[in-house]
């Protein structure tokens, strides 16, 4: 391809050369306006070699015109007549364009680019209704979450207007592009937006009213709530000014075992109450049960005025009542038992030792005092092997009992008769018979007098020994000397009588006594060591032994004292 050389002709204006042109310099006189204004001619297309090309001067100029207005233009005209006039040259600065950028939320800092020559321009004043821009290298948080990805929307800049500068009242500057950099920094941190459109006028007094509505039940919900736990408090207060005293909490309902709350709820369930009425009298006194088939061991003259044909009723410590019969009984022990029949889930009372018992041991009292069932005492041993006789009202001294009880304060009174004295483990230890009363002598709790402290029980190996024999066989044996006391001796001791009131011999033949070589009118001073004051008492510490046991006895006989041994004998006479 030949390269256009630019020519020049003899007029001094330039013309293309292989198909090129020039714009020839436009002519004032050509083409004037009023206002002094030139404009340039339109190019016209030339696709001819250079002998083609119009001839210059005058004439070429004419010929150039007459082409240039039958030439089609390449667009419309512009109806402005804003220059550059027709179709943009190579000089044409490029047009504005726009970086796609997204929508700043509500509120966010819009930054101003940099000037065109790198500096930034000092502050100045603002526009009305926009926000200092943060600098495009301010670092962000580290802690910031990186905000979500939204869809880009073209955004137009607003520059900050140079230093000095006027702002003008009515807007930014007439052209928004006169500082414009597209290749400027991007903004320090992506601006976002929530996508949720700004609520209307009518929106927000909707949510407004909704606010006060959920508002006032609420509050209304709390105002009855507190109301009422104020009339409630109010009421079962008396009132605000009303006294309300201290008081403690609630508390576990167990206690220690070894206390007397947990040995009376351990032993309750084993003690009944026993009713008994015959055809000329009635009481009321205790027992407890010995084991599953229903034996209750009580005092004899708790079931005495049964009778031959009268009735014995037990009460249970959970209400229930069941009819009971006599097994048997022995008035020299004050002892008796009884059984029912058909009832089942017993709880037998656990039996101690009363050997093992000292002086000063606590000791807790179960029975149906003035028909008061289920009545707990407390106190203490108050002394042991304390010889009482009790009963013999029929005046024969048939029915007295010898017994060498324990002793104890506490307190025992009319119906505990029969009734369980118990240990700090709670287990049988005594059987509760007599009390000392005001009037003086022992007697019977079947009598009426209250108790002053001094109650007597019979040992419950004693108990133990004599129930057995009444369950297995009806009857109680005694142990025996085989000799008859003067009981209206007033000496010091128990004396061997000297005659009967039946005629027989004082001391019996064969019997214990006899092989031992005690005699008529001897005095027997002491027991096993211990010392006996009366005949009631060598009876209590014979009785207090079984039947086959061996005793020591010191006897004084004219003057002089011997000791001899003995082994008791047996009598089941009641």
């Amino acid at each position: 391809m030949n390269e256009g050389k630019p020519t020049q002709d003899p007029s001094g204006q330039r013309t293309g050369t292989e198909g090129d042109f020039h714009l020839e310099r436009p002519s004032r006189t050509a083409a004037t306006s009023d206002d002094g204004d030139f404009e340039l001619r339109r190019p016209e297309e030339h696709t001819g070699s250079a002998e083609d090309a119009p001839p210059s001067g005058p004439a070429g100029s004419e010929a150039a015109r007459a082409g240039a207005a039958q030439a089609k233009p390449l667009h419309d005209p512009d109806p402005y007549s804003t220059p550059p006039y027709g179709e943009p040259g190579p000089w044409a600065p490029a047009p504005p364009v726009q970086h796609p950028a997204t929508t700043p939320a509500h509120g966010t800092v819009v930054p101003a680019p940099p000037p065109l020559g790198g500096e930034a321009p000092e502050q100045g004043p603002q526009m009305p209704g926009t926000v200092a821009a943060t600098p495009a290298t301010a670092p962000a948080p580290a802690h910031a979450t990186p905000p979500a990805p939204v869809t880009p929307v073209p955004v137009t800049a607003v520059p900050a207007p140079p230093p000095g500068a006027s702002i003008p009242a009515d807007g930014p500057p007439a052209d928004p592009w006169a500082r414009y950099d597209p290749w400027a920094a991007a903004a320090a941190g992506p601006l976002q937006q929530t996508g949720e459109a700004a609520p209307s006028v009518a929106q927000r007094k909707r949510r407004a009213r909704r606010t006060l509505v959920l508002g006032a039940v609420l509050l209304a919900l709390v105002s009855g709530g507190v109301g009422g736990a104020v009339g409630a408090y109010l009421e079962r207060n008396g009132g605000i000014g009303g006294v309300e005293l201290p008081q403690a909490g609630e508390e576990p309902a167990g206690r220690d075992p070894d206390s007397v709350a947990g040995i009376a709820a351990r032993a309750l369930p084993s003690v009944v109450t026993l009713h008994v009425s015959g055809s000329e009298q009635s009481g009321t006194g205790t027992g407890f049960v010995l084991d599953d088939q229903g034996h209750i061991l009580t005092n004899n003259h708790v079931v005495e005025p049964a009778g031959e044909d009268g009735e014995i009723t037990v009460t249970f410590h959970s209400g229930d009542t069941a009819e009971a019969e006599l097994v048997g009984g022995d008035s020299g022990y004050d002892l008796a038992v009884v059984q029912v029949k058909g009832v089942h889930g017993l709880q037998p009372a656990p039996l101690g030792n009363s050997d093992n018992v000292q002086v000063g041991d606590p000791v807790v009292a179960i029975g149906a005092p003035f028909d008061l069932a289920g009545t707990v005492t407390s106190g203490i041993i108050s002394a042991k092997q304390r010889p009482i006789t009790a009963g013999g009202e029929s005046g024969d001294g048939s029915e007295i009992s010898y017994v060498d009880a324990l002793q104890t304060d506490a307190p025992i009174n009319p119906g505990n008769s029969g009734g369980p004295l118990l240990d700090s483990r709670g287990r049988v230890i005594g059987i509760n018979s007599a009390i000392r009363s005001a009037g003086g002598g022992a007697e019977t709790d079947g009598e009426q007098a209250g108790s002053i402290g001094l109650g007597f029980a019979i040992p419950v190996n004693q108990g133990k020994r004599v129930a057995e024999e009444l369950i297995n066989t009806g009857r109680a044996t005694h142990p025996v000397i085989g000799i008859t006391l003067d009981m209206d001796y007033g000496g010091d001791g128990a004396r061997v009588g000297t005659r009967t009131s039946d005629g027989r011999a004082p001391v019996t033949a064969g019997g214990p006594g006899d092989l031992a070589g005690i005699r008529a009118g001897d005095v027997i001073t002491e027991v096993d060591g211990q010392r006996v004051h009366s005949g009631e008492e060598l009876i209590v510490k014979t009785r207090a032994h079984r039947p086959g046991d061996r005793l020591e006895l010191t006897v004084e006989r004219g003057g002089r004292e011997r000791t001899i041994s003995l082994v008791l004998g047996s009598s089941d006479d009641g």
